[in-house]
């Protein structure tokens, strides 16, 4: 298991311990992680999954795929380092990893 914190926009933090080889948007859906509304279940088809990555992680991970971008592209709460979490399989690589979650879901 690796532990990742995911941090809501007022603050509060929540740690899980997620799955290695699973999505980090499962693992915030299974722990019960509010603000990851996973509407289309992980298949890269909305952006109601986002997160926004330190700039160390965004690096580590690398770019999203074409068409993570353009689901992207479709959220004005964006950032230089945004990604879906649905297209982030956790690794042990991950471990301590902290992720913010954007005010609104879109």
């Amino acid at each position: 298991m690796t532990q990742i914190t995911f941090i809501e926009f007022d603050g509060t933090e929540h740690s899980v311990n997620a799955e290695i080889g699973r999505s980090l948007m499962r693992a915030a859906i299974d722990n019960g992680v509010p603000g990851i509304d996973a509407d289309c279940g992980g298949e890269c088809s909305c952006a109601t999954c986002h997160v926004i990555l330190t700039a160390e992680d965004y690096t580590t991970l690398g770019i999203p795929r074409e068409d993570e971008e353009a689901m992207l592209g479709l959220n004005p709460e964006t950032t230089q380092t945004s990604r879906l979490s649905c297209q982030i399989k956790v690794t042990e690589q991950l471990d301590g990893m902290r992720v913010q979650l954007p005010e609104y879901q879109f």
